[in-house]
């Protein structure tokens, strides 16, 4: 006859499962959900930085002062006199120099070069922080159990953005252009953000036990889970839009607000033949459609906002609220980038707005699909 369990036991200590559902054992693998997110965490300030630096190289129209794609002994920059020369001769081939810039020096060639070249470079650090921390933790078997094919996905989209980043690069290279293509600068700044997006999502996830996450998610709330869903993809859509504005120099115009050269739309908005190349390269036809998403982004967040005060839970009402803040935030600061012809701070300030409003935007999502246990207390 088996022996009776005190009434007060903690069973905790007596009967511990094998592992957790779904998720790590004991062991490396419970100290690396840990570890792994902290990497993580490296790599979503790296990403940022990037996408930053991307946006400094755009403004200051640095972007084809490299002229091949060298992923190894590009790594180096000139190191003396010859190389520079040798480097400005290649840039002085391109159309951009010819028709654009053909009577800047080697000194101000200089400085759009480093531009690009710390671009490039950094895509180059994160891929390496990258790889070196997937064969640290695959090695030291401290990789959570199902996480192997999630990691390895951003290794595989970091390699593709690199092959995108050359291929919007070359566009600009071809002859009658002075600049990339700006739908392949949409690509290119989409497929950044995806990125980002995987990753946070990643250390939101990797913040909780696995056993938590699913017990939590029966008390999601769908409604509002799908609500900022939905804000997440417009909000995406918004950030394609921008590096469209962004490749055409489209924000630099119209800087009146709220109208457009004194009208609801832009003079001639449907001028350039045939007329599906309005969407990319009027830039009356882009700034005005990059606004009334805005404008839809900025309702679709307030709806959201809405559905989250029905919420009893105040941890998701306050990363409601911190979405809602981001979103208004960016709106107003698109506006005044606009009216301001986006100088170069501003249009900075306002790409990075647009990783809040992302990464704010997935917290809240997260939030409603797996809300916290709270004491009455903490829902007061």
């Amino acid at each position: 006859m088996p022996d009776r369990r005190a009434i007060f036991e903690d069973v905790t200590e007596t009967r511990k499962p094998a592992a957790t559902p779904g998720g790590v054992s004991g062991g490396a693998r419970g100290r690396g959900r840990a570890a792994v997110r902290a990497w993580l965490i490296g790599l979503f300030v790296l990403v940022t930085v990037m996408i930053a630096v991307g946006g400094l190289t755009r403004l200051t129209d640095s972007g084809l002062s490299i002229t091949e794609w060298a992923p190894i002994s590009g790594a180096l920059p000139p190191m003396n006199a010859e190389d520079w020369q040798a480097a400005f001769d290649a840039y002085s081939e391109t159309d951009e120099f010819r028709l654009q810039n053909h009577a800047m020096t080697i000194e101000e060639f200089r400085t759009i070069f480093w531009w690009e070249w710390a671009h490039r470079l950094l895509g180059r650090v994160i891929g390496l922080v990258w790889a070196v921390g997937f064969v640290f933790f695959l090695a030291t078997k401290r990789i959570p159990t199902g996480w192997t094919g999630r990691l390895l996905l951003l290794g595989g989209l970091g390699g593709l953005q690199g092959a995108v980043g050359w291929w919007m690069v070359s566009s600009g290279l071809a002859p009658g252009m002075l600049d990339v293509a700006s739908y392949r600068l949409a690509i290119h700044l989409g497929l950044a953000f995806l990125i980002l997006a995987f990753i946070a999502g990643y250390i939101l996830r990797l913040s909780r036990p696995e056993a938590d996450l699913m017990q939590a998610r029966r008390a999601g709330d769908r409604r509002l889970r799908g609500a900022v869903t939905g804000l997440l993809h417009l909000s995406f859509l918004q950030i394609l839009l921008g590096a469209l504005v962004a490749g055409i120099d489209a924000g630099r115009n119209y800087p009146d607000w709220p109208l457009m050269a004194g009208g609801f739309t832009p003079p001639g908005m449907w001028r350039l033949e045939p007329v599906w190349r309005n969407l990319f390269e009027n830039d009356g036809t882009v700034q005005f459609f990059h606004r009334m998403l805005g404008y839809l982004v900025l309702v679709a967040a307030v709806a959201a906002w809405g559905l989250s005060r029905r919420t009893g839970v105040a941890t998701t009402r306050r990363a409601a609220d911190w979405m809602a803040v981001a979103v208004f935030g960016q709106v107003v600061l698109g506006i005044v980038t606009v009216m301001h012809s986006a100088p170069l701070a501003l249009g900075l300030l306002h790409q990075l707005g647009a990783v809040a409003v992302v990464a704010l935007t997935l917290r809240a999502r997260f939030h409603a699909a797996y809300p916290l246990p709270q004491s009455i207390r903490t829902a007061r």
